[in-house]
């Protein structure tokens, strides 16, 4: 028997944020098995822990629609809040889930009436600059729209992905994604999630908004990406695009595609430890035939 849960990640309430898939006791299955599962759910990420825990951890696999990665910032939240939940004895404070990139913790904090679980990410590594030209081509915007006070960088915490600072959010607002521009940036720098940001967002208490694409995972677009906004939080601390560093932030993402998600960023003085968290909320159970 497979259950399986269905979790809303960084939502602002039931029925927004990312949606996730967790499903437990999946050790018998196949990789193939797996990638047929996440396809029929048709999330941008389904999970699937494969054991009990062993010294590294609750062991997990992800799978986008299109493949395995080696992970992803809302389905560590969301599958840690499962086994939270339904799977580790006495609710313990703190999961580490085991994942291909190595352990990753998870650990619930109060904050006001809300429970926000936080991961901390792998140490952040910086690699090439790209051209804001090209990236202007890539989300289908004249260059004069992208913010060349500042660098267009591929940036990585576990998963590449291109941070790009727009002027506005009206320029946020008209991203067209051009799909050969964006497979031609894939094939020559690697990182296949592009992040645009911009400091214009929707809430006087939110810091930045953002929308991030990633076609090459069979994700068109994403309402809410935790590995992604982990790569922003570092680049804020290199840059200093909020201030220097240490940095908190609070980010908007998803309101393009109705699903409102709230990400919660911090970033140390060093710039080398980089932390997301948001909410989690349940919205289904079940049991796969």
């Amino acid at each position: 028997m497979h259950r399986f849960h269905i979790v809303d990640v960084f939502a602002t309430e039931r029925y927004a944020g990312n949606q996730l898939a967790v499903v437990t006791d999946a050790g018998d299955l196949t990789g193939e098995e797996m990638l047929a599962i996440a396809d029929e759910m048709n999330y941008s990420e389904t999970t699937f822990v494969t054991g009990p825990p062993t010294d590294s951890g609750w062991p997990v696999r992800i799978f986008t629609p299109a493949e395995e990665v080696p992970f992803a910032g809302h389905p560590t939240l969301g599958t840690a809040s499962v086994v939270r939940e339904h799977l580790a004895e006495g609710k313990p404070e703190t999961v580490t889930l085991d994942l291909a990139v190595g352990g990753v913790p998870v650990e619930a904090r109060v904050d006001g009436d809300h429970e926000r679980l936080w991961m901390r990410q792998q140490p952040p590594t910086f690699d090439e600059q790209v051209p804001h030209e090209e990236l202007a081509g890539v989300l289908g915007l004249s260059p004069d729209r992208l913010n060349r006070d500042w660098p267009a960088q591929v940036v990585s915490t576990g998963l590449p992905t291109v941070i790009v600072p727009l002027v506005d959010r009206a320029a946020l607002g008209s991203i067209t994604l051009d799909r050969a521009a964006y497979d031609a940036l894939v094939e020559g720098y690697g990182a296949k999630l592009v992040l645009a940001v911009c400091r214009e967002p929707r809430a006087t208490d939110n810091n930045l908004a953002v929308r991030v694409f990633a076609p090459y995972y069979d994700v068109p677009e994403d309402p809410a990406t935790g590995s992604a906004n982990g790569c922003l939080a570092a680049y804020l601390g290199r840059h200093g695009y909020l201030g220097s560093p240490p940095v908190t932030a609070r980010v908007e993402q998803g309101y393009e595609l109705g699903r409102p998600s709230i990400l919660s960023l911090a970033v140390d003085g060093a710039g080398d430890t980089v932390e997301v968290g948001g909410r989690v909320l349940a919205v289904a159970r079940g049991e796969l035939l």
